[in-house]
């Protein structure tokens, strides 16, 4: 434990920031889950457009905000990128 009174601010900072980024983690996770399984059900392109934007638009906040880091945040744009570029001319 903590023995000043500082350093128990830190501890409460900390678990607060903890707990705020992995769940922003976690949600950028589930919008990547969600577009390459719309793919791989290949469902409408419209909801597959849909999913990839709201996904691009997320991992470039977090990108920017340095949750994640930003090489990481546009390695993940440019994969999904492709599989949906290759999805659009599967059909």
């Amino acid at each position: 434990m903590p023995l000043h009174k500082s350093a128990e601010k830190r501890l409460r900072q900390s678990a607060r920031r903890n707990e705020r980024n992995r769940a922003r983690k976690k949600e950028l996770k589930v919008l990547l889950k969600n577009v390459q399984k719309l793919i791989d059900t290949k469902a409408d392109k419209g909801d597959v457009e849909a999913a990839y934007r709201s996904a691009i638009q997320k991992l470039d906040r977090l990108g920017i905000k340095r949750y994640i880091h930003p090489n990481k945040a546009s390695r993940k744009k440019s994969q999904l990128s492709r599989m949906l570029n290759n999805y659009m001319k599967a059909d």
